[in-house]
């Protein structure tokens, strides 16, 4: 081969490295382009709403909990937790009215409603990723194999195990991930796992959610402690979330439901994020009757209520505040309404109003949208009676705009983190507050990709 050729076929082998080298740096290129995007998708940025951390809640005698990996769904993260309760603990609750509830919540309603065999314990579980909800008889066999399992492993019955399940809807439930992990689960109860348990309910969540009180009773302290799921799918129709609650005070199971179900209206009925209700809904509250306080009964009956409220309060408050894509925390206040259904009408229709919520987002201090909410809910008004304000900035009354009202200080409140749209009907005496969030774009890129 001569000089000439030689040149040549280092040219064209010159040529060939090139084009690998290209070809080689454009599949790179493509490679990191795919796992950014997928850390992109994966990143879940924490709600700016959030606490600052997770609340140290006080043990609940009587009460041990665990969590396990059993991939459901996701892959390397707590998905299922358990916790057990101890003999004569009393079970309360309350649940969606959805004509469409999963068999974990018929199963609860059932389980309720039947006689308690004396001095028999409990148990939850409760499973992220996978919902079990409009999933035929093979949704109802899985809370049975689940359950069944939990109460073969514990030594209770079948009847006083509780479960739920959320996530996806319509897939059937993966129940043998779940039994699988009974024994691990029931081998890591403790008493001091129940910030693990928040982790394991979790879904779309940016954060867990607990919260707790504490009151005197006659004889020692009575403890309240929570958490909760939430984040999407939220709206008034009990429980809007997944939310379990214990305490170790004496009480009877009848005046602990009675409490449970006077406080769910101003509580986890009272918020919304994006008006949908679940399949799934579900309020658990177990009191273990541990506490070294006599039973509650009279004055302390009326405090225990009062802090059972606040903690339930509390968490309904978190979950707004991780409402998916959340940057605004919105107390919508109605008074003067002449029924409290009306009072309840508005200020649902304006928490829930697109309108509404997509410029508390934007912070433009559009109260016309809130004058088209309260026109449309449907309750008794009339426009001369009308005050509206944002916090404490008085915008229209009597029919119109509030003369000495500027656009700019509207402008500025609109920009705090948390807001209190406050309208009165001046018709009765009827109030109600919804909580809600502002509507960002970023809910909608949850849950375009939901079940991706």
């Amino acid at each position: 081969m001569d000089k000439k050729e030689w040149k040549a076929k280092a040219n064209s082998l010159q040529k060939e490295v090139e084009k690998l080298i290209s070809e080689g740096a454009a599949a790179i290129e493509s490679v990191v382009e795919t796992a950014v995007s997928a850390v992109k998708k994966a990143a879940k940025p924490v709600s700016p709403l959030a606490p600052a951390r997770f609340p140290t809640l006080p043990r609940i005698a009587g009460a041990e909990f665990a969590a396990a990996e059993a991939g459901v769904k996701y892959q390397n993260r707590k998905d299922v937790m358990l916790v057990r309760l101890a003999p004569g603990t009393v079970m309360a609750g309350a649940f969606t009215k959805s004509s469409t509830r999963s068999g974990c919540v018929r199963d609860c309603q059932t389980k309720l409603a039947a006689r308690v065999p004396a001095g028999a314990g409990a148990a939850i579980i409760v499973n992220s990723g996978n919902s079990n909800a409009f999933t035929g008889a093979m949704g109802d066999k899985a809370v049975a194999e689940v359950t069944g399992g939990v109460a073969a492993a514990l030594g209770i019955p079948a009847s006083r195990v509780f479960s739920s399940s959320t996530g996806v809807i319509g897939e059937p439930l993966p129940f043998e991930k779940i039994t699988a992990k009974i024994p691990a689960l029931v081998a890591g109860l403790t008493e001091d796992a129940v910030e693990f348990a928040a982790h394991a309910i979790m879904t779309t969540d940016t954060f867990p959610k607990g919260a707790t009180a504490m009151i005197k009773g006659e004889g020692g302290d009575i403890v309240i402690s929570g958490i909760a799921k939430g984040s999407g799918m939220i709206a008034p129709d009990m429980a809007t979330m997944l939310v379990y609650i214990f305490t170790d005070a004496k009480i009877s199971q009848s005046s602990l439901q009675k409490m449970v179900s006077r406080n769910v209206g101003a509580t986890f009925n009272s918020i919304t994020v994006d008006s949908d209700t679940s399949t799934s809904d579900t309020l658990l509250v177990a009191a273990t009757g541990q506490s070294a306080a006599a039973p509650v009964l009279g004055a302390v009956a009326k405090a225990f209520e009062t802090a059972l409220a606040d903690v339930m309060r509390d968490l309904a408050h978190q979950v707004v505040r991780d409402g998916e894509g959340a940057t605004k925390f919105v107390e919508i206040r109605v008074t003067g309404a002449t029924t409290d259904q009306d009072a309840y009408r508005v200020a649902k229709s304006i928490a829930d109003s697109p309108l509404v919520k997509t410029a508390v987002a934007g912070e433009d201090p559009n109260w016309g949208r809130i004058v088209a909410a309260i026109g449309k809910s449907g309750a008794e008004a009339d426009r001369d009676r009308l005050t509206i304000k944002f916090g404490d900035i008085l915008v229209a009354q009597k029919g119109w705009r509030n003369p000495k009202y500027r656009e700019e200080d509207g402008a500025a409140y609109m920009k705090q983190p948390e807001l209190v749209i406050a309208v009165d009907l001046g018709l009765g005496k009827a109030k109600r507050s919804i909580w809600t969030c502002d509507l960002t774009s970023r809910y909608i890129e949850i849950n375009a990709d939901y079940r991706s």
